[in-house]
C-alpha cells in the first residue's frame, strides 16, 4: 500500500497549496497538518531539524515571526527549536516528508519528481 506524503503547511501559503496541486495532479495521496491547528510532533521536527539544521526551519519573512519581534533575538539552536514547538507558524513552509525523504519550502519540484518516478514509497 502506498504511503501518503505528509505536508506540513498552511492553506494560505502559496508554497504549501503548490505542493498540494502538485501530489494531487499526480494522484498521490497526501496527509496534510494544517499548522493553524496542531505544529508537527517534535520527532517530526526533529527529523527536519537533523536533515537541514535549525535556521532552515525559520522562517524570518513570517508574519508570527515579525509579530513575536524575534527578528534580533540570537537564541541557541535549542531555544529556537522550543520556540517552533511552541510557535508554528514561524516554520518554513511546506515541510514535505516521504518516508525518510524531506523537502522544505515549495521549490523542490524536481526532488518530488523524483520521488513519483521512483514510486512512492
Amino acid at each position: 500500500m502506498q504511503m501518503p506524503v505528509q505536508i506540513f503547511g498552511t492553506r494560505k501559503n502559496a508554497a504549501t497549496r503548490k505542493a498540494e496541486r502538485f501530489f494531487a495532479e499526480r494522484r498521490v495521496p497526501v496527509h496534510f497538518v494544517d499548522l493553524n491547528e496542531r505544529g508537527a510532533s517534535k520527532g517530526e521536527l526533529q527529523r527536519f531539524l537533523q536533515k537541514f539544521g535549525i535556521d532552515a526551519l525559520i522562517d524570518r519573512s513570517s508574519k508570527r515571526f515579525v509579530e513575536m519581534g524575534l527578528g534580533p533575538s540570537r537564541y541557541g539552536p535549542d531555544r529556537w527549536f522550543e520556540i517552533l514547538m511552541d510557535e508554528p507558524l514561524i516554520l518554513m513552509q511546506p515541510l514535505v516528508r516521504n518516508q525518510q525523504k524531506l523537502t522544505i519550502g515549495g521549490a523542490c519540484e524536481t526532488e518530488w519528481k523524483s520521488w513519483v518516478a521512483e514510486g512512492i514509497k
